[in-house]
């Protein structure tokens, strides 16, 4: 019978650019000072925040002070739920269904409308026809460039 151990999650705030810095510098202090830091999260779309995982509170706390370039902490804890949408990548091609109007966001069909007319979905791809061509064009293109259009 194991216990479970609750982690918390906190978010400080650093120079804007100085995130990785930051981070590999809490690495460094968590791993000479052995304290008890879980882990440093780096988020490439949170600009000028880096989270830190511990199990005690307090552990956070010595871990963040006197580090360059912080610029302090939000008060409390983030929730897991989040940061979740950062962590885990949901897959393209689960959000498309045949005969959705998509919008190509990349390649050389960029910001051309189509319809799905096949899903691959262990390769990640769609065929498409497209809408802007004046005869049916079918075109495999890689899920990850397809957005859903307003339309459908």
């Amino acid at each position: 019978m194991s216990e479970e151990v609750k982690s918390h999650l906190f978010a400080i705030r650093t120079t804007g650019g100085q995130e990785k810095v930051v981070m590999r510098l809490l690495e460094a202090k968590a791993s000479n000072n052995k304290m008890n830091i879980q882990s440093v999260l780096l988020v490439d779309n949170l600009k000028g925040y880096v989270v830190i995982e511990a199990i005690n509170p307090s552990d956070a706390y010595m871990a963040v002070e006197g580090i360059r370039h912080i610029r302090g902490q939000l008060r409390g804890e983030l929730e897991f739920k989040d940061i979740e949408g950062y962590l885990v990548k949901k897959s393209t091609v689960s959000q498309l269904t045949v005969d959705n109007i998509v919008e190509i966001t990349g390649g050389p069909f960029k910001g051309m409308k189509a319809t799905i007319t096949r899903i691959d979905v262990d390769k990640e791809e769609a065929t498409v026809v497209l809408l802007d061509a004046s005869y049916q064009l079918p075109v495999t293109v890689d899920a990850n460039y397809l957005k859903l259009s307003s339309e459908s």
